[in-house]
């Protein structure tokens, strides 16, 4: 089965520079759930999700489409690392208590997704689905970054993006919903931490590919200007967006 794979090129980039996930985040979580035997974390990427759901479960299956992503996860002794699609986890039926999918349920087959939730998680399990959009700095520097999100590399996002740029409030679905707390990550990098994030949005990826130029080169001069010394470190914030539901 084939899948929409934007990120397997730059597997060990997207490992090392991607921000992670609040713990607040893994608090609510565990509140969604009585059972804490089986957590799925679909589409695991480089297991960042996962990490946090071994400290709560007794075991995680982290799955992931693309074997280049799995060769740069983190090992732990409660994780067990798949190759596997989405839509087709290898999972029992009703095994699981909690299903996670970080910033990658946009890129499914929403049917055949929700069809295997329905398959494999237990009567008064759950499921979460969340994403962040564009990180928050200073305002000359969340200026910048929506200007490359949208202007300089806009036209190379993939079509699915948009589910981020709504913040899932229009994603499909059909599970009894709960309530989810808003979320917010923060991390404190210097200018080269954020280059290096940069460059492995996808929509930059495939603008240089197409072009053979770097985006990030057209703000360049100006982030530079904005951040000041690129060795400060400074505080860049992500807010997040969560759908959260039992089956």
């Amino acid at each position: 089965m084939t899948f929409k794979d934007h990120f397997s090129g730059h597997a060990a980039s997207y490992a090392a520079y991607r921000p992670g996930y609040p713990p607040a985040l893994f608090d609510f979580l565990a509140s969604l759930t009585p059972g804490r035997a089986l957590a799925w974390d679909c589409a695991t990427g480089n297991g960042q999700a996962a990490l946090f759901l071994a400290e709560i479960f007794d075991r995680v299956v982290a799955t992931d489409a693309s074997q280049q992503q799995l060769d740069n996860a983190t090992p732990h002794p409660r994780i067990d690392y798949r190759l596997a699609p989405a839509e087709s986890s290898g999972l029992a039926q009703a095994s699981v208590d909690l299903l996670t999918v970080a910033q990658a349920v946009h890129w499914f087959d929403f049917d055949r997704f929700y069809e295997e939730a329905r398959r494999v998680v237990r009567p008064g399990g759950a499921i979460a689905l969340w994403t962040y959009n564009l990180l928050r700095g200073t305002d000359e520097v969340s200026a910048l970054v929506d200007r490359l999100a949208h202007e300089v590399s806009g036209a190379y996002w993939p079509p699915e993006r948009r589910w981020v740029d709504e913040e899932y409030r229009t994603l499909p679905f059909p599970f009894p919903e709960v309530p989810s707390p808003v979320f917010e990550h923060t991390e404190t990098w210097d200018l080269s931490r954020l280059v290096a994030y940069l460059r492995t949005w996808s929509a930059n990826v495939r603008y240089q590919a197409a072009t053979g130029r770097d985006p990030i080169a057209e703000i360049a001069p100006e982030l530079e200007a904005a951040w000041g010394d690129p060795a400060t470190p400074r505080a860049l914030s992500w807010p997040i967006y969560m759908r959260a539901g039992r089956i």
